[in-house]
């Protein structure tokens, strides 16, 4: 599976056979990630090939100590080292096309969004819809 950042700066391959994936919901992911949480493949450390852009890498240490890398160009999240075991977090969305894995657990759960609901109980749309105006109806927007 090959991967890269938002701007192409940073391109990596993950060569394990395992793509299952987990969530976390803790406030430290929701504040990283700008969203209800981060989605993300755990795989050994011998496991990822970087490709180039190891130089636009920048880290910052959570305050729990986790540790997140992010390209330096455009902000996002690139495979880090996690700093317990020979493993490295692969960020779910860095990935290109379909790893055949699934969402196999949450984690921190009782700190998830306020706002987080399931989506079998949203309205959903496979694309950008067509009719914005109908859209932004539907979040009750006026």
């Amino acid at each position: 599976m090959k991967g890269k950042c938002l701007c192409g700066s940073v391109e990596f391959e993950v060569v394990s056979e395992s793509a299952n994936l987990y969530q976390c919901h803790c406030s430290l992911c929701q504040k990283s990630s700008g969203s209800s949480c981060s989605s993300s493949v755990i795989v050994g450390i011998n496991d990822v090939k970087w490709i180039r852009g190891n130089e636009k890498i920048s880290s910052y240490t959570k305050e729990n100590g986790f540790r997140t890398d992010f390209c330096s160009v455009c902000g996002s999240p690139v495979p880090n080292k996690m700093n317990i075991g020979p493993y490295i977090c692969v960020p779910a969305g860095s990935l290109e096309g379909s790893i055949g894995g699934e969402i196999v657990a949450h984690i921190h759960t009782g700190s998830k969004a306020s706002w987080e609901r399931n989506a079998e109980n949203c309205k959903t749309f496979t694309n950008t819809p067509e009719d914005l105006d109908d859209f932004i109806h539907s979040l009750n927007i006026d």
